[in-house]
């Protein structure tokens, strides 16, 4: 969940209106809601820090499984209680969970004024003025973000997310995207490079480049287009910004040019987030992911077996339907094995609509959860191994400025820890300012955190 709270004041010379601003689910959401405070601000708006103060109550939604739109149903219910005392109010809700449920919620949430789906967000400032008919603006999603498109970032100063491609191509038998975001659209090479600069210029340092899936950038372009390892070398070409990170990335599609890039290139951070969702080829096959455990243990490999550490993140997927005791502990040994870096372990959700929800040999929830458990289990024991290895070394880190758990510690990440999903570095000792990077020699580890002390000051 991502509330906005902060103010600003530039755009339109007119009297300001106040904007709470909630955004759930994923960095790929988070890029939608920035599109949608910049065109808010435009017309006028000012973020405020609590619902009470504001005069439009905006929620972008999450609708990608379950308990993602229960969240978001959970939060709507809480401004609408927030309107009832001021009739004044509007309530609007964008998103995944529109694009899902839209008549439906139109329906049962008379409390909201405006349902606008993945699509017609970016047109956010004059809906709110003019709403569509039936107060429901629900269409096949087509839109992709360009350069010139208005955005205000709402991350630190020093980060920022990109968003290089919308929809997605893959038809996994579990998940609602192509549904909710439509097909695979690539933005143009230069498109990109120009938004790269634009964030520089505001003083990025470390840039994430997101999509549904990276590797899949470029393939509806047309065979001659560029891939992702040439949109790579356009930007490494183009602009200064010190970490380039990359989130998510197909396991059918890492292959040895963009590995070989990665390692000769020190701006792109050494890090890999690969969603496996299991190991058994049986189960891969019921979730119409195109590799098996072997293209998995060739893909591992290549990483493994190259000079430098290179961290790995990887999702997996239990409790879907018809796994068995064995595949379980075929994670469980696999873990053991290529000892990950940072893992996710989810319950499989029988989404309405997905071909998954309707296969046979469904498993109990409590079995899920116990599965889920035991795996999260084994990997805190590896994660904390994996973190001691770096007790002694000196590492670069971005300093994100006071830690969350005491304003007596700062708090940063070295280059193998990703925003909001992984671990961080909590700084005991040493001068420096939110942004920049320095040198920290690492003292102490944790299952997920690291603790440094900088070295001299320095400033990378």
């Amino acid at each position: 969940m991502q509330p906005f709270p902060f103010g600003v004041s530039h755009g339109v010379a007119m009297h300001k209106k106040n904007l709470f601003l909630l955004s759930l689910g994923c960095p790929k959401n988070l890029v939608d809601s920035e599109v949608m405070l910049g065109q808010l601000e435009q017309v006028g708006y000012c973020v405020v820090e609590t619902p009470e103060e504001a005069d439009l109550l905006l929620v972008n939604t999450c609708g990608f499984i379950r308990p993602a739109v229960e969240e978001s149903i959970d939060e709507i219910l809480a401004l609408a209680e927030v309107k009832k005392g001021d009739p004044y109010k509007r309530l609007v809700v964008t998103g995944c969970l529109v694009q899902r449920y839209g008549d439906k919620l139109r329906d049962e949430l008379p409390e909201v004024d405006l349902f606008i789906g993945t699509d017609g967000f970016q047109e956010i400032a004059t809906l709110i003025d003019r709403p569509p008919a039936g107060l429901l603006l629900h269409r096949e999603p087509n839109f992709l973000m360009h350069s010139t498109t208005v955005r205000r970032v709402s991350t630190p100063s020093h980060r920022a997310y990109l968003k290089i491609t919308e929809g997605c191509a893959n038809r996994c038998t579990y998940c609602m995207i192509p549904a909710l975001r439509g097909g695979l659209r690539s933005r143009q090479p230069a498109d990109v490079v120009a938004e790269a600069q634009a964030l520089e210029r505001a003083g990025v340092k470390e840039l994430t480049l997101v999509a549904q899936d990276l590797t899949a950038y470029g393939l509806d372009l047309g065979s001659d287009s560029p891939r992702l390892t040439t949109l790579l070398r356009l930007l490494l070409d183009s602009c200064r910004i010190p970490w380039l990170r990359l989130l998510y990335l197909h396991p059918g599609r890492v292959d040895d040019r963009l590995l070989d890039l990665m390692l000769a290139e020190p701006r792109i951070t050494p890090y890999l987030d690969i969603p496996l969702q299991h190991v058994s080829s049986r189960m891969l096959r019921r979730m119409n992911r195109p590799y098996d455990k072997k293209r998995i243990e060739t893909m591992l490999h290549g990483v493994r077996t190259r000079p430098a550490h290179v961290a790995l993140r990887t999702t997996f997927l239990v409790g879907f339907p018809g796994e068995t005791e064995a595949e379980v502990g075929e994670i469980e040994d696999f873990l053991k094995l290529h000892s990950f870096d940072h893992v996710g372990i989810f319950s499989f959700s029988p989404e309405e609509g997905t071909p998954a929800a309707e296969m046979d040999a469904q498993v109990d929830e409590a079995e899920k959860e116990a599965r889920r458990d035991h795996l999260m289990g084994v990997q805190a024991d590896i994660a904390l191994a994996n973190n001691e290895k770096f007790i002694g070394r000196v590492e670069p880190v971005l300093v994100e400025g006071l830690s969350q758990e005491t304003d007596l510690l700062l708090e940063g990440r070295t280059r193998y820890q990703a925003p909001d999903v992984d671990g961080c570095v909590y700084i005991t000792a040493g001068q420096c300012q939110a942004g920049d990077i320095v040198q920290v020699r690492l003292t102490e580890a944790h299952p997920y955190d690291l603790v440094g002390e900088i070295v001299a000051d320095e400033k990378g």
